[in-house]
């Protein structure tokens, strides 16, 4: 049989009193009364028969019951602000917001905008760039395009778009040019290879995938994010290691070129939404960036 809850007001008093530690903290908090705090927690103990508090000196703390409860009222009262702030964001004119590496989006996204805005006039598409830090859970945010290997979480929709591929680039500019385009790929061993330390594993991935002792590789600048070591590349600094679409342009325009081609990680390039808010945009989405992949795709 399923039990009643509380009244909301004694819940909210309640919330309120142990997440701040204080019934006139609480009192302020919620524009009422300290005797008004006081007379909906006494509702609300007589409602479960326990006690939720007791006195400490001059003030309260938690009972063990009170302590079960004030997790369990804060993860509900979290829930619920969460939702009800994105259910007044959305509507006809919320803009989509979409999470993405500041490496994707501006190596990528940024130069197909128009492309996207032409083929999706109706679509308002907000981009938000991180590294690492975007979470498609947090309110705010309504979907992240990532390079992931599964399994996926369980609360989200993924919708994958294309699989990873990576491989060496290199610039016209940089010094060995000629000499290793005609080289195999361990000729790379010789070179002091750059890297980035927000994708450890590219390299060693590659070289097990080119019959490399990946112990073999020599490493010489890092760099934090992928954005500045493609930078680097283009530059002339040195070999590079990227995922295909990051260099696409690149390697049309000249500006480097990739001798070994490239080959296929674990990895996926898709778009997470979480399944509490999916939605006909993210679908539409996915089918624009899952086309304009293959359309770019060696």
């Amino acid at each position: 049989m399923r039990q009643d809850l509380p009244p909301l007001n004694a819940l909210r008093a309640f919330e309120a009193t142990a997440r701040l530690n204080s019934v006139s903290q609480a009192a302020e908090q919620l524009h009422v009364t300290h005797g008004a705090v006081s007379r909906q927690l006494k509702v609300l103990e007589e409602f479960l028969a326990v006690s939720l508090f007791v006195k400490d000196g001059r003030g309260i703390k938690l009972t063990d019951a009170g302590v079960r409860l004030r997790d369990a009222s804060a993860d509900a009262f979290d829930r619920l602000r969460s939702v009800c702030a994105e259910l007044s964001q959305s509507g006809d004119d919320a803009p989509f917001v979409l999470g993405c590496s500041g490496s994707l989006l501006a190596r990528w996204f940024i130069p197909r905008l128009g492309r996207l805005k032409a083929d999706l006039p109706e679509l308002r598409l907000h981009l938000s760039a991180g590294e690492g830090d975007l979470d498609p859970r947090r309110p705010g945010l309504d979907a992240l395009l990532v390079f992931a290997e599964p399994p996926w979480p369980a609360d989200m929709q993924v919708h994958v778009l294309a699989q990873e591929r990576i491989g060496p680039v290199l610039s016209p500019h940089f010094p060995g040019f000629a000499r290793l385009c005609q080289a195999p790929a361990p000729a790379l061993l010789e070179e002091a290879l750059l890297h980035t330390t927000s994708r450890p594993q590219a390299w060693p991935n590659w070289a097990v995938q080119q019959h490399i002792d990946p112990e073999a590789l020599r490493y010489g600048q890092d760099f934090e994010h992928l954005y500045y070591l493609l930078e680097a590349a283009v530059a002339g600094l040195g070999v590079a290691i990227a995922p295909q679409p990051l260099v696409a342009d690149d390697l049309r325009a000249g500006r480097l070129a990739a001798p070994w081609g490239f080959c296929e990680t674990e990895a996926v390039l898709a778009l997470w939404v979480p399944r509490r808010a999916a939605d006909g945009r993210a679908e539409q989405l996915a089918g624009w960036l899952r086309a304009e992949l293959a359309s770019q795709a060696d």
